[in-house]
């Protein structure tokens, strides 16, 4: 696994998985502007639609272990995991 790609929070969730092939991240993968066919597979097997061009950020629902997997790809730039958006109060 490839920690420089993957940001902090990202990280420490990945570390206190149990089961490593579990979907638990929801994620932001950001990557090359420019895929091959191989790297645009990739994300196709995850689950994402056909990129479009000039489109580098998808989202995807991952496990760990496709977490390391993606780290490792020449084509991945950052990993960064989706927090959620709780509403600001308008009082």
């Amino acid at each position: 696994m490839n920690y420089r790609k993957i940001d902090t929070a990202l990280a420490m969730a990945i570390n206190q998985v149990e089961n490593p092939y579990q979907r638990l991240f929801i994620i932001f993968i950001h990557t090359q502007p420019i895929l091959e066919s191989a790297a645009q597979n990739f994300l196709i097997d995850l689950g994402i639609r056909k990129k479009t061009e000039g489109e580098t950020v998808f989202t995807a629902t991952v496990s760990a272990h496709t977490i390391s997997e993606l780290s490792d790809q020449n084509w991945v730039k950052h990993l960064k995991l989706s927090q959620r958006l709780r509403f600001v109060n308008q009082g």
